[in-house]
């Protein structure tokens, strides 16, 4: 089948599977900022998405992160808002009273810009309240003078004697600077609807949490979103402030939606090593200015795609990062806007002169908006550029060679020896530090090395099949030819695996037979399953031979490029049927005693045609599925699940899996969770997940009305109010205030105030 073919068929499956759950499984998060902090921290996050409605908690994939629900923003009525900037008035007032139940409620909501600094001694901004180390001489936030002579205590309180605010007063600030938050957020002509309800938390990462990518979502009452990319990391971090929810350019007007922000926020001071957060703007370029040493080896590594692999509405399909380093003079001293074949880019540079350096970051084409969220680490810190061999085979210990920088004094953590066939993610550590994680390749084949010089057919190495044969071009133009032996009618499979383990080799491929007859030849095979790559550069053959003989595998690079990064894994065997399997979406949200249904798909290899079957492993208890079975020849079915449950107090991970029986052989593979992802207005993606939740709601579920008013007293009723208003009229108003109320936005008195002076105003005849 053609790639073409293929990409039709996945891509309408994917939008009748979409049509068909849309209804239950459309809680949506479209960014997460901050995405990632430092281990040993406490920090704000906030999502952005939508149907986020009666948020009620959030889950991190992997041990040793936490998350907390703060807030839920929603975009709100104007008659919302006019009884909110009178609230906000009567708030300031002094003589303003909140009651008992309000200050109670009030303390909980502890918001992110207020949350307490981790337990450390440093230097307390007085103007942001940021802590600082205790030689920075400006706040790492706001650029604030700091006076070193105040050191902030142990978590974060400041020696001054600052007089300690009541109860009731931390209260009364925390309500108005919730009221504030919301008129500071709100936008009522959002370039991207999607993303205008916010969701604020709250995140914990273990001073031991292992580093790396987890992935987060938002659980509501009905149902859980999709899933982000969240990553722990090492060093100190820094993030810009958040910003607002983006306007809706206008044709010819795009400059009145572009960001206005004060200068002194272009530029942060960073002390290296550090991570730093940001989101970029239309038009805009962010600056970071630190220190550094002559002959220090940093490397300066972003996280842009990394973070939001696919974006829908624009071209090329994602943000495009672009960074530039200037030395204090203006001097652009490197560059980068990918990393290979990676559009993330990343610096590595050796600092020339003790001096002040400035790193930029924007978007290639100078889009932007709040969802362009990155990620920027800078310092002296082990990076893996390739390893050799790719891979090895399954348990037994493989001697690997590392290539990169700041390599000095790591030694390379391997899979373990009883890790299954597959890709595994490994890493380059010493006592403190870990470097980036690259993809490593287990099989159960028998495997060897390439062996120089085998350039052509009249010097071919000679390899008995089945076979995988570890290599790379070693110079420019480099051809490997490996000769075995074939019989007429017998079918056999040459596939490369570079580019989807990491290796820049862009492989091309081709089968001649003794007399130098081109049988067969490829050049990129498009493989689904490979959800994030977009750049199918790695060749697959599966072809029958005319006649008994010598056949020769050429391979080498269509660039004719070459070096120790240039890596490869061939395989040569006859076919080995498999499949490997996907499921999207990457959630089950069942409605009270109901059912849910996903679409698993199978993308196969090397010819199986067979039927699939789909079943689940040990289901928990009031979840039953019968199943599925993926007919021969066929690319996906529908999978249902069905509950006895009223509703989940939480999500619970569950797993498919498939299997299918091949030859004499029963194979059994886990079903991949995934999420459809769009490119650039046309081309999907099934983007792999981490974990597959499922989680029962009640469609019944209304928020508990638990706030009581007290009684209306006479004196808050008006006296001769004209009455003018129809009784729908006047209790869609009473919605508005009893909304309001019961989210803890109105006092009593304020709240009785409104029903009363609405009320007096009913037509009564």
């Amino acid at each position: 089948m053609s790639r073409f073919k293929t990409l039709s068929i996945l891509a309408l499956a994917m939008l009748l599977a979409a049509a068909s759950s849309a209804q239950a499984q459309n809680q949506y998060i479209g960014y997460v900022y901050p995405a990632g902090g430092q281990q040993g921290t406490t920090f704000p996050i906030r999502f952005g998405g939508q149907r986020l409605t009666d948020a009620s908690g959030l889950v991190v994939s992997g041990e040793g992160v936490s998350a907390r629900l703060i807030d839920y923003q929603r975009v709100m009525s104007n008659q919302e808002l006019g009884l909110l900037r009178q609230q906000l008035n009567e708030l300031k007032k002094k003589d303003s009273s909140l009651g008992e139940a309000m200050v109670a409620e009030m303390a909980y909501f502890e918001f992110p810009a207020i949350v307490k600094p981790p337990e450390v001694e440093g230097l307390m901004c007085p103007a942001c309240g940021r802590l600082n180390p205790l030689d920075a001489t400006v706040c790492i936030d706001c650029n604030a003078n700091l006076d070193k002579q105040e050191e902030a205590k142990p978590g974060g309180a400041n020696t001054t004697d600052a007089p300690e605010l009541t109860e009731i007063e931390v209260a009364k600030q925390n309500l108005i600077e919730r009221i504030e938050r919301l008129f500071a957020e709100d936008q009522r002509n959002a370039a991207v609807r999607a993303h205008t309800e916010i969701v604020f938390a709250e995140v914990t990462v273990d001073p031991d949490a292992k580093p790396g990518r987890r992935e987060i979502r938002v659980v509501t009452k009905r149902g859980i979103s999709n899933p982000m990319a969240f990553y722990v990391d090492q060093v100190p971090e820094v993030s810009r402030k958040p910003m607002k929810t983006c306007q809706l350019p206008v044709l010819g007007k795009e400059h009145l939606a572009q960001r206005k922000r004060p200068v002194d926020e272009e530029e942060v001071h960073i002390s290296v090593p550090c991570t730093m957060n940001g989101q970029i703007a239309a038009g805009e370029m962010n600056h970071y200015r630190f220190e550094a040493s002559k002959g220090q080896r940093l490397v300066i590594s972003a996280k842009a795609r990394q973070l939001s692999p696919y974006v829908a509405d624009g071209v090329p399909g994602w943000f495009q990062a672009v960074l530039r380093l200037h030395d204090a003079d203006g001097n652009e001293i490197a560059y980068n806007d990918d990393f290979r074949f990676s559009p993330d880019p990343i610096i590595y540079v050796e600092i020339p002169e003790d001096d002040e350096y400035v790193l930029t970051i924007n978007e290639a084409l100078f889009r932007g908006r709040e969802s362009f969220v990155y990620r920027i680490t800078i310092g002296e810190l082990p990076f893996l550029t390739s390893i050799f061999p790719l891979g090895g085979p399954v348990g037994e210990p493989v001697s690997v060679e590392m290539n990169g920088w700041n390599l000095d004094d790591v030694a390379l953590s391997p899979a373990p020896l009883d890790a299954k066939p597959g890709i595994h993610l490994v890493a380059a550590t010493n006592d403190s530090l870990s470097s980036n994680y690259v993809p490593f390749a287990l099989d159960t084949l028998p495997e060897c090395m390439d062996i120089e010089s085998n350039d052509a057919p009249s010097s071919p190495q000679k390899v008995t099949l089945p076979i995988i044969v570890n290599g790379r071009a070693d110079k420019p133009g480099d051809w490997d030819v490996f000769e075995v032996d074939g019989k007429a009618g017998e079918t056999i499979v040459a596939e490369v695996n570079a580019r989807r383990l990491g290796s820049p080799f862009d492989s091309f491929l081709k089968v001649t037979s003794a007399d130098g007859k081109i049988i067969a030849l490829n050049d990129d095979h498009y493989d689904a399953a490979s959800g994030m790559n977009t750049d199918h550069a790695d060749s697959y053959l599966m072809v029958k031979l005319p006649a008994d003989g010598k056949y020769f595998i050429h391979l080498g690079d269509t660039r004719r490029h070459a070096g120790k990064d240039y890596a490869y894994r061939l395989r040569i065997s006859k076919p080995q049927p498999d499949f490997v399997l996907r499921v999207a979406p990457s959630r089950f949200v069942m409605r009270s005693k109901n059912s849910a249904a996903v679409k698993v798909y199978a993308i196969r290899k090397d010819g199986y045609t067979g039927p699939i079957k789909i079943s689940f492993k040990d289901l928990p208890e009031g979840l039953t599925s019968g199943g599925a079975t993926i007919g021969a020849g066929k690319e996906s079915v529908g999978l249902s699940v069905k509950t006895s449950l009223t509703e989940s107090e939480e999500p619970i991970n569950v797993t498919v899996v498939g299997s299918a029986t091949i030859g004499e052989k029963e194979v059994v593979h886990r079903v991949v969770p995934t999420e459809d992802r769009m490119q650039a207005f046309l081309w999907r993606h099934l983007l792999p997940a981490e974990e597959l939740p499922a989680i029962v709601y009640d469609p019944s579920y209304k928020a508990p009305a638990d706030r009581i008013h007290p009684p209306i007293r006479d004196e808050d009723r008006p006296k001769d109010s004209k009455r003018t208003l129809q009784k729908s009229s006047v209790d869609w108003y009473l919605r508005q205030i009893e909304g309001l109320y019961q989210q803890w936005f109105l006092t009593d008195d304020f709240a009785n105030g409104q029903i009363a002076s609405i009320e007096a105003r009913l037509i009564t005849d």
